[in-house]
């Protein structure tokens, strides 16, 4: 073997080596591109799972969101209404002494035969109805009727006493009426009650 042959020799077998070199290099960087492309690939995967996962959220805090206004619509609405239905209350309470004041100088023995006094519990009279008329319009209405069952609810029983012609629990007597203002009480009726 020649000089030349064992140069040539000798640089194939470097190109062969570099060649390998070569190949396992590029082997070497495929591998690494795929690892790092499965690696981004997963950090996509779990952003998109943050994202999802964050729209959840969003979503459920708009829902809550959208209901508390909702339902504080909803309770000003009512406060609201309350307060036009109940303005009155105080006003009412204070009228019901005129009426019971009304209410007591009719129920006086009066001599009616007498002019003077007939026109006089006529202009009572009058005053009365219209007096109760007037609040009627306002929503106040009277609680408490003989006969009627009672109802702790709207009465106050005063005392309970055996009494013939009524059944038990049954209202014998109205001492003083009870009034209601929209269904709401403003004063129970002060009742005796049948036992």
């Amino acid at each position: 073997m020649s000089e030349q042959e064992k140069i040539q020799q000798e640089e194939t077998q470097v190109e062969l080596e570099t060649q390998n070199e070569q190949e396992t290099l590029t082997e070497n960087a495929e591998a690494q591109e795929g690892d790092a492309l499965e690696e981004a690939i997963a950090r996509v995967q779990e952003l998109e799972e943050q994202l999802v996962e964050s729209a959840k959220k969003e979503q459920d805090i708009l829902l809550r969101t959208r209901a508390e206004i909702d339902n504080m619509r909803r309770r000003a609405e009512q406060d609201v209404e309350k307060a036009h239905k109940f303005a009155l209350e105080k006003f009412s309470k204070d009228l019901l002494e005129t009426i019971d004041n009304l209410e007591r100088a009719l129920s006086t023995p009066a001599n009616v035969e007498d002019e003077t006094v007939k026109g006089l519990v006529d202009g009572v009279e009058l005053t009365l109805k219209g007096l109760l008329s007037t609040v009627a319009r306002f929503g106040v209405e009277p609680v408490g009727v003989v006969g009627e069952t009672f109802n702790p609810e709207l009465h106050q029983a005063i005392s309970m006493q055996p009494t013939e012609g009524f059944e038990s629990n049954q209202i014998t007597v109205v001492l003083q009426k009870g009034y209601l203002l929209n269904g709401r009480v403003i004063r129970p009726a002060m009742v005796m009650v049948a036992q």
